[in-house]
């Protein structure tokens, strides 16, 4: 998901998409698509919005990154759901690995994630982080290796990360959600309730791109 107008990282964003601000000196997407390849990830439908081109211009067809690369557009920013919708409309398929690009995830932590989520053969896999007392992410709470509940308070300092796993019945349901917005969390919600299993994936250190600070202390570490 490529398509958000980064708010929180302006003035920066009013130029450039957030996935091509760099972490570590690179662009953000970049490296995440060097990490899904190594994980052995084929296919890949990159949802575009504002400032889309320049997106496209960095990554082209995929193959510099030994990947073949689709684009799907959200002229309107209508939540994460409905980025995902859009690429299921564009030709993905579940099952279907879903991430922002706007995450640095640690090395060989998606292709774990993929690998532990198919053989839990559940119909949702959620990544989980720990964050503790950070606002900004969702909290999760965790029993036996599966997401119990959302946003309640959590546990120990668990908060979602922003990468998801969705099978067949569960990419389904995003039709169904009200909004908007549209969002992942809440087709998660949903699934709890009406009692689909959710594997909790334990994921290492991630860094986000969310505030102009984030860039800079990504990339010139030795002025913290």
């Amino acid at each position: 998901m490529a398509a958000g107008e980064g708010r929180r990282l302006r003035p920066l964003t009013e130029r450039w998409a957030k996935a091509v601000l760099p972490l570590d000196g690179r662009p953000v997407i970049a490296t995440l698509l060097c990490e899904l390849a190594t994980a052995g990830f084929e296919l890949v439908t990159v949802v575009i919005g504002h400032l889309g081109v320049q997106v496209e211009e960095l990554v082209g067809d995929g193959s510099m990154f030994g990947l073949s690369v689709r684009y799907a557009h959200q002229p309107e920013p209508l939540g994460s759901a409905d980025a995902v919708r859009r690429a299921l409309d564009a030709g993905a398929s579940p099952p279907v690995l879903v991430t922002a690009a706007d995450t640095v995830f640690s090395r060989g932590d998606l292709g774990r994630a993929a690998e532990t989520w198919t053989a839990t053969k559940t119909q949702g896999g959620l990544g989980v982080r720990r964050a503790p007392g950070d606002p900004d992410k969702t909290s999760v709470r965790v029993e036996n290796g599966r997401v119990v509940a959302l946003g309640d308070g959590g546990q120990d300092g668990l908060a979602a990360a922003p990468l998801w796993f969705l099978a067949g019945e569960l990419a389904a349901a995003l039709d169904s959600l009200s909004g908007p917005p549209f969002e992942l969390a809440e087709a998660f919600r949903r699934a709890l309730e009406d009692g689909r299993e959710i594997a909790a994936l334990e994921l290492g250190p991630t860094r986000d791109l969310t505030r102009p600070t984030d860039v800079i202390l990504g990339n010139f570490p030795y002025l913290v």
